[in-house]
């Protein structure tokens, strides 16, 4: 072997053994600010563990999460894979005008059993008025920001099924035209899966009269920029390299409000937004301080109307607006909150309840499951 060849393959050997002594000594991180979740910790040694094969698949985790500069060589492959004209990385596609676009999966089965969940809680909810919002993402918007060729199935196609299968049970709110004739303002953040303030405030005012409410103009809101810096979810799953961040705006009331905000650990608030999350990457959880179980929000409106939320974090933008027209508002998120919804709605003499959910997620979303502990009874 030749002096190079022999140099060649020392050098790798101490790469791949420097990497892996590096894997060994170095300290283990608790969360990922780049993708926003708890990062996976050394899997508990247990027989039964061992014996079911959860133990390996948990070590696998366990060291995917924690692999020494994981965020860097993340970084490099999206670098490399832009580079050579690659037009998405890890399912999301680098769309025209700095837009990151998710593409929406055709549904399968689980849409199916999320509708009849919803419909038979429905049915079951004898004396509650009952509404659902399925609000499009922006791939629903923005089919023109695309690259060439791209694949994707309709999701407008998705939310006419759920339509036609509810609309005879319960309200079905559509808000997609109300979204598209505003499209060329921001309504979507470009690096995010959410939809902006503005784009909940066209929902909501477009949903006012299926709710029974009489919604308050733009102009009565005050219109603030509280980040000009705000990389979203989209982002940290692609890395992409050159794009812009986005705006947050929020919609501050020019007339008197109050409300007192109560999480599921008795902590309270006296506003619908948590500021310091203006200073962490996940700046949209400054709505509402992100998920939570269940959140109570008593105003001062004082019209006696309660009304129950079932949703994803589409809501969180959209529940400020709703504030100003319900005495009370109980939200509640099925991937943590397990008990009873119907009984709980009757506890709290709640007489409305609307379903809140982006389109895609809820053609697949598992947790509609947890509505069954009020039908199956």
């Amino acid at each position: 072997m030749s002096v190079h060849k022999k140099c060649f393959v020392g050098v790798f050997l101490v790469f791949i053994f420097g990497i892996g002594l590096f894997n060994v000594v170095a300290s283990d991180r608790a969360f990922s600010e780049r993708e926003n979740r708890p990062l996976a910790q050394m899997p508990e040694w247990t027989l039964p563990n061992f014996y079911s094969g959860k133990l390996t698949a948990r070590y696998e985790t366990y060291m995917s999460d924690q692999f020494i500069w994981k965020d860097g060589w993340v970084r490099l492959k999206a670098m490399s894979e832009r580079a050579s004209l690659k037009k998405e990385n890890n399912g999301v596609f680098f769309g025209k005008d700095g837009f990151l676009i998710e593409p929406f999966e055709k549904p399968g089965e689980q849409f199916d059993k999320n509708i009849e969940y919803v419909k038979r809680f429905a049915a079951n909810a004898k004396g509650i008025q009952s509404y659902v919002l399925l609000a499009p993402t922006s791939i629903a918007l923005y089919e023109d920001k695309l690259p060439l060729f791209a694949q994707t199935s309709s999701e407008r196609e998705a939310f006419e099924t759920a339509k036609e299968k509810l609309d005879s049970i319960m309200e079905v709110i559509d808000v997609y035209d109300a979204l598209k004739s505003q499209s060329n303002d921001q309504i979507y953040f470009k690096t995010d899966h959410h939809w902006t303030m503005r784009g909940a405030y066209l929902a909501y005012r477009d949903s006012a009269r299926a709710l029974g409410i009489k919604p308050y103009e733009e102009d009565d809101f005050r219109i603030k920029t509280v980040a000009e810096n705000f990389f979203g979810t989209l982002h940290s799953k692609t890395n992409a390299i050159g794009v812009e961040p986005d705006k947050i705006e929020v919609y501050l009331p020019k007339f008197e409000t109050t409300q007192t905000v109560t999480y599921e650990d008795g902590r309270q608030s006296e506003s619908l937004y948590e500021w310091d999350y203006l200073e962490k990457k996940d700046k949209y959880s400054l709505f509402l301080d992100g998920n939570h179980t269940l959140v109570k929000i008593k105003t001062g409106v004082g019209n006696g109307r309660k009304l129950a939320i079932v949703k994803d974090s589409y809501a969180h933008a959209f529940i400020p607006f709703l504030a100003n027209h319900f005495e009370e508002i109980h939200v509640l998120d099925l991937r943590y909150y397990h008990s009873d919804v119907l009984m709980y709605l009757n506890d709290q003499n709640i007489s409305e309840v609307l379903f809140l959910y982006n389109v895609a997620n809820f053609t697949k979303d598992p947790n509609m499951i947890w509505l069954s502990q009020s039908t199956l009874k």
